[in-house]
């Protein structure tokens, strides 16, 4: 059984979402009593995983979906990601902002994705 072109896609972006919102933010917690240096080095080091996680992502996305397709479902997935990432690792309050934030990425979905 051949697993489709999107949910390979979503997968992918994903996971590599993980590694890029640990790699943006993640020192902020682990790192802030280090140089910014440091934190910029094991940022990269982080980053790297995201992209070879993203290149296939997109080459394979790029099969069947627009450029503008993959970045529409990228950016859904990295507020999918940022919200619990953000209210459980870094303890910031939950608010209402990011509904009103996914409602409008719902639209960008609608608009980007209709035949």
């Amino acid at each position: 059984m051949q697993i489709p072109v999107w949910a390979q896609t979503a997968l992918l972006l994903s996971l590599s979402n993980i590694f890029m919102t640990f790699a943006w933010y993640g020192h902020l917690r682990t790192l802030n009593s280090k140089p910014w240096v440091i934190a910029a080095l094991v940022s990269w080091g982080i980053a790297l995983f995201e992209y070879l996680l993203m290149v296939p992502a997109n080459r394979i996305g790029y099969t069947e979906m627009s450029v503008a397709q993959l970045k529409i479902m990228q950016e859904v997935i990295t507020l999918c990601v940022f919200v619990p990432f953000a209210v459980l690792f870094l303890h910031q309050p939950l608010k209402l902002d990011y509904l009103w934030a996914g409602l409008c990425l719902l639209g960008a979905v609608y608009f980007i994705f209709r035949g």
